[in-house]
């Protein structure tokens, strides 16, 4: 059986991109977006456009995923030319590069260790350390996990916490989330003064809150989910953080290939050199990484998830607001 450093050097051979395949993924994926989007406002039909702006949406979190990879310079590194595109795609999504790579770099470093840090994660307080705080303090926790924050994630977690937030805080560092601002903004107001209000709900509102409220969710529910554990920092390993505190989120071949393999995710932790299309093969290869601790997009699996709200240390695990009384 292998495991800690052993585990990681078995994946390694994997972690080795095909420069064409990572273009051409890339590139099938923009121009699939760009033809989704034309299809939202010039098409034959409402529900005709009704199906492009929705499937505008879930291909947003594709190229999302792939912009994520790129991020890590897992794929494209050093190519200005794919630098230039995902640049200007993480302006449109609202997740710059400036606060994208710093919080996820962190978030990967750092996940699962207690106390967990809300940098580049959903906050997660111990029971006791909930306890121990004021009432406003535990409805601003509960309010920062609730359903509606995540479902709602194009205005609570891209548009203000990602963007907003980071440059009000620190407008020199992140001048692109200035920039990703000022652009959209400006983008919802020429499409409605240009095209009305059909066309920025179809072209615009539709496909950031499907993109954004997936990809909230699929952040969150990567690292929440019942059977998740933590550990405090002197005891945290690498190894560990992947295999007990991340999830490989069950799909069919649709919803894998919109979410580029994100499902994958013990894996991406364990090594985030692996090229999202090279997910798969790894798994099937390395016995050890098929007993991940799982999940999917079954209603109960998100019932599940949702309850969660804080860490039990006693019982090691996640539990809800039952959890206050036991």
């Amino acid at each position: 059986m292998l495991s800690g450093k052993e585990l990681i050097i078995a994946t390694k051979p994997f972690a080795k991109e095909d420069r064409r395949k990572s273009w051409y993924y890339t590139l099938s994926t923009l121009f699939l977006l760009i033809i989704f989007l034309i299809g939202t406002h010039w098409n034959i039909h409402f529900i005709a456009k009704l199906l492009c702006s929705i499937l505008a949406g879930l291909t947003i979190v594709r190229l999302f995923v792939i912009y994520h990879d790129q991020q890590h310079a897992t794929i494209l590194n050093k190519s200005k030319a794919a630098e230039l595109i995902f640049t200007i795609f993480g302006i449109y999504i609202l997740a710059p590069p400036s606060i994208w790579k710093r919080s996820h770099d962190f978030h990967h470093k750092h996940n699962s260790k207690m106390p967990v840090s809300e940098v580049g994660a959903f906050p997660t307080l111990t029971k006791t350390k909930f306890l121990e705080y004021s009432k406003m303090q535990q409805f601003a926790y509960l309010a920062s996990r609730h359903p509606l924050t995540i479902i709602f994630g194009y205005l609570t977690i891209f548009m203000y916490s990602l963007t907003i937030y980071s440059f009000r805080n620190s407008p020199r560092k992140h001048i692109d989330c200035g920039i990703a601002l000022l652009v959209h903004y400006s983008a919802a107001f020429c499409i409605i003064y240009f095209w009305g209000w059909s066309a920025f709900v179809l072209t615009f509102f539709i496909p950031f809150f499907i993109a954004c409220g997936m990809g909230a969710y699929l952040f969150y529910v990567q690292h929440n989910f019942p059977s998740v554990t933590f550990r405090v920092r002197n005891e945290w390993t690498y190894e560990y953080a992947a295999l007990e505190s991340s999830s490989y989120m069950k799909m069919g071949v649709v919803m894998r290939w919109f979410t580029a393999n994100i499902g994958y995710h013990h894996i991406h932790h364990i090594n985030a050199k692996i090229p999202f299309y090279r997910l798969p093969e790894t798994m099937a290869a390395i016995p050890e990484l098929q007993a991940a601790k799982t999940t999917s997009f079954a209603l109960r699996d998100v019932l599940n998830c949702f309850r969660l709200k804080f860490y039990d240390a006693e019982k090691n695990r996640m539990v809800g607001m039952e959890g206050i009384r036991n």
